[in-house]
């Protein structure tokens, strides 16, 4: 890899964990939980590598629709990961945020998500961003929403809003777009994610399932992304 060239921020939506346990004759759920405990061995292999931010896409607003038993358990799985490894993000000098709706998550892991983003709000390293009830649709109403009401306030002039200050209301205000997205499992879509931020991303995806995914295959996506010419509808390379 060139170091000279890491993309800035990393986004992975993380595919396959239902079919990687059907594939080993376990229950989807035990999938799962492999998949939330590969998440702690990418964000260490990110901040090993030198990356600044990287999102993980652990939950979207449709996934509410799967079957409840499934919903429970990542539920509680990811409440069990915060306790276990929130103290070690914190010690790593690494920052937590989460981003996505509230409702309908329980009380106690909106609590959780709250007390991780607060305890490490001053922590300078890595960026790990969780999106979790996250769908980009929903996002973009809820931004909408708020400029509404700033301009039915007077806060905001109609003329004044563009781009750049539409994206002051998303939920990711303080943080860059992403420059790469990583799809892993084969599946070849965006499915609701980040779509504003995305804009102009590379795309990669591999057809490796998210629990086999790791920091091989994390640099391998990062080279693919270096020896791509990105424009940004230039004639000349940004590169």
């Amino acid at each position: 890899m060139r170091e000279k060239r890491l993309p800035k921020h990393i986004a992975i939506i993380m595919d396959g964990n239902g079919r990687w346990a059907r594939k080993r004759s376990l229950p989807r759920t035990e999938g799962h939980r492999v998949g939330i405990d590969n998440i702690r061995d990418i964000i260490r292999a990110a901040q090993d590598i030198g990356l600044k931010y990287i999102t993980f896409f652990a939950f979207s607003t449709e996934n509410w629709k799967r079957p409840k038993q499934e919903v429970s358990m990542l539920m509680v799985s990811l409440e069990r990961f915060l306790k276990k490894e929130l103290q070690d993000l914190h010690e790593r000098n690494i920052r937590f945020r989460a981003i996505g709706r509230d409702d309908p998550v329980p009380k106690n892991l909106q609590r959780d998500l709250r007390e991780a983003e607060e305890l490490t709000r001053n922590n300078t390293g890595l960026t790990v961003v969780l999106a979790f009830n996250y769908g980009s649709r929903p996002e973009i109403v809820d931004a909408t929403r708020k400029i509404a009401q700033a301009v039915m306030k007077g806060d905001i002039n109609l003329a004044e809003i563009d781009e750049h200050l539409f994206s002051k209301f998303l939920y990711t205000l303080d943080i860059p777009d992403p420059e790469l997205l990583i799809r892993t499992s084969g599946e070849q879509r965006i499915s609701n994610f980040l779509l504003w931020q995305l804009s102009y991303a590379e795309l990669y995806f591999t057809k490796k399932y998210w629990p086999d995914f790791k920091k091989t295959d994390l640099i391998k996506a990062i080279k693919d992304f270096q020896s791509r010419d990105r424009r940004f509808g230039d004639v000349k390379s940004h590169n």
